[in-house]
């Protein structure tokens, strides 16, 4: 069989051609984090020039929920400032996002092959744009549509008067589900290039999706309705279809020769077998 072509990089940022022991690892995990960590500092440091108006907007589906006049309430002492600091912490990791995924991937590359680390811009441009995209969809349409579900329950002895820590928790918790679902593509475009998945796979258990995805979706939503629900699930269920198209472009279109060796493998090992099974045969009569 011919030999692969891949093969590890030495030309990294870690010692002993390529190859690294437990404690290196976890020292170029405690860069990697402190880089990381540095730049959403610096990120958040530029968002609070800006905290009010980014709160007014990020509070803005809710706030049109209400009845007019009526504002988001607060109720404890330090609940703004803690509203505040979460603003300026959201902010502050979206601006660092670029430069935070690229850490993540400097960290995982010594464990790649030499032609696999050539996917480092795709890769923190992919995560980059998932993350944007959760955030962009949380914000106009499952935010929306949770608050104003939510905000129809109430009568003349019920007045609707939603808490800010409250509100943004749920918030922070939808934003949080969405960036780590719109991931799907770019996991799939990884895990097709590195051949685990193929198109037809993610097709053929297309229905299973469909399930985990719903099962997925009545766990996180708040309420209890099919509408929130479907919100929740329908773009699991795009993004995986999305990650089918991915996984059918990027995928090994030549998949059969592999295949073929494979079974050349087998019937080689079977011929041998009962080559061996022959050659007893006759020690045996003689015995």
């Amino acid at each position: 069989m011919p030999q692969t072509s891949r093969r590890f990089d030495p030309d990294v940022d870690d010692d002993s051609n390529g190859r690294m022991g437990f404690l290196d690892h976890l020292d170029e995990l405690r860069i990697r984090l402190i880089r990381s960590a540095i730049a959403i500092g610096v990120g958040m440091c530029v968002s609070f020039a800006f905290v009010d108006r980014i709160g007014d907007f990020l509070l803005a589906p809710a706030i049109k929920a209400l009845p007019p006049g009526d504002p988001i309430i607060l109720t404890r002492l330090g609940e703004g400032f803690a509203f505040y600091l979460d603003v300026a912490f959201i902010s502050g990791f979206i601006l660092a996002a670029p430069f935070v995924m690229y850490q993540v991937w400097r960290f995982i590359a010594p464990a790649l092959y030499a032609d696999e680390k050539r996917f480092a811009v795709p890769f923190v441009v992919m995560t980059t744009l998932g993350a944007i995209g959760g955030a962009v969809f949380t914000h106009y349409v499952m935010f929306p549509a949770t608050v104003g579900f939510l905000a129809r329950f109430h009568s003349p002895t019920m007045k609707f008067m939603p808490r800010v820590e409250d509100t943004f928790d749920s918030y922070k918790m939808m934003l949080l589900g969405m960036v780590v679902v719109f991931q799907i593509p770019t996991l799939i475009f990884f895990l097709a290039k590195m051949r685990m998945v193929t198109a037809r796979m993610l097709l053929r258990d297309f229905k299973y999706a469909i399930l985990v995805s719903f099962i997925v979706a009545a766990v996180l939503t708040p309420s209890a309705d099919p509408w929130n629900q479907t919100i929740y699930a329908a773009p699991m269920i795009g993004l995986y279809l999305v990650g089918i198209g991915i996984a059918w472009i990027v995928g090994p279109k030549k998949a059969q020769p592999r295949t073929d060796q494979l079974r050349l493998v087998f019937a080689a090992a079977m011929i041998d077998q009962a080559r061996r099974g022959g050659a007893a045969k006759p020690h045996l009569r003689r015995v």
